[in-house]
């Protein structure tokens, strides 16, 4: 018997009207290297949709590479980034920011979130320390939306840290990998175009989110390294055939598709999250979006995995553990129905 996946939201190739558009572009010859057609038409398309005309968009295949890239280009030599001790970058990428010789910089959280007002004083700390320039110098705020934990940063969250940003001139970055189901969340009040213009980078996260992969990189202000594409290809992150990413964006920035099928796939987690809550189970938080965590007795854990894919996340208490279960675009009332009969 085949496990139910929810174990994470790229077990699936790619939704159908993606492949299509694959199929539909497959025997044009185009340019290499992002300069096709597909490429210019998805990177139109997200600057209408970011309402940033100005934005630099690049187009890469996979989130550890893009942060990687990303936050290379952005920062100096001796510079570091500062990053929640449970982001993606510093728990979950092998020491990819490091491998590239600059530093996490690591500060508790919140329920997954940076705080502010913790920013602002990490940083007055740090540059009122008259020895701050033997220290590697935060150039650089990292964080995801949603976060690591599936909860959001409100509006006035993530406007405070970019003012606290600006006021050292410094620089935030948002991972995206999955900003789709983040901006269709019902308890989000960020929209694209805020977001674009309340941030200096940020991705939108495709391989999460409907294509068989690949990230799109928005830089929102015309200001990507001029050296971007001699960054990125020093990574091994251009694809000779730019258009295999430029043509999934430029099928998901299409009638809405994107922000259609993350809205199901948070529709479905929300389902999901009150089938556990009707069986008893308790709730690690209660996140708004495509990532639940079940706090689960050991002695029953043996059991759902004979049935179900899900992720073993974190030590709970010595007779608990947290678990994640997670929905996509591609998650179905049937497979949900499955999965009720189980639990």
């Amino acid at each position: 018997m085949n496990k139910l996946q929810f174990d994470n939201d790229y077990a699936y190739g790619a939704h159908p009207q993606v492949l299509r558009h694959l199929v539909a572009t497959n025997d044009l010859a185009m340019a290499p290297y992002g300069a096709d057609e597909c490429s210019e038409r998805a990177r139109k398309l997200i600057r209408e949709a970011c309402e940033t005309p100005d934005a630099n968009v690049f187009f890469l295949t996979g989130g550890t590479q893009a942060n990687a890239v990303v936050i290379d280009s952005m920062l100096y030599q001796h510079e570091g980034v500062i990053s929640v001790d449970t982001g993606h970058i510093n728990v979950h990428e092998a020491g990819a920011i490091e491998f590239s010789e600059h530093k996490v910089i690591a500060m508790p959280g919140s329920e997954g979130k940076l705080r502010a007002d913790d920013l602002s004083r990490y940083l007055a700390e740090f540059f009122g320390d008259c020895r701050y320039e033997h220290c590697v110098c935060p150039g650089l705020v990292y964080i995801t939306l949603p976060t690591e934990l599936g909860t959001l940063y409100t509006a006035k969250e993530l406007a405070d840290i970019y003012h606290v940003c600006q006021t050292y001139k410094i620089l935030l970055y948002v991972d995206g990998a999955r900003l789709g189901y983040g901006l269709t969340s019902p308890a989000n009040d960020i929209t694209l175009p805020y977001l674009a213009h309340h941030c200096d980078a940020f991705y939108i996260g495709g391989t999460k989110c409907g294509a068989l992969c690949g990230e799109a990189v928005v830089f929102t202000h015309n200001n990507a390294n001029r050296y971007f594409f001699s960054i990125q290809k020093q990574h091994g992150a251009v694809v000779a055939k730019g258009r295999l990413n430029g043509a999934q964006f430029e099928a998901l920035f299409t009638d809405n598709l994107y922000f259609d099928i993350c809205r199901h796939g948070v529709e479905m987690a929300m389902q999901m999250k009150e089938m556990f809550r009707r069986k008893g189970y308790q709730l690690y938080l209660d996140s708004p979006t495509n990532q639940q965590f079940i706090v689960i007795a050991n002695r029953d854990i043996g059991r759902l995995e004979q049935h179900i894919a899900f992720t073993r996340f974190a030590y709970y208490d010595d007779n608990h553990t947290i678990c994640r279960f997670v929905t996509s675009w591609a998650t179905t009332p049937e497979r949900l129905e499955a999965l009720d009969k189980v639990i």
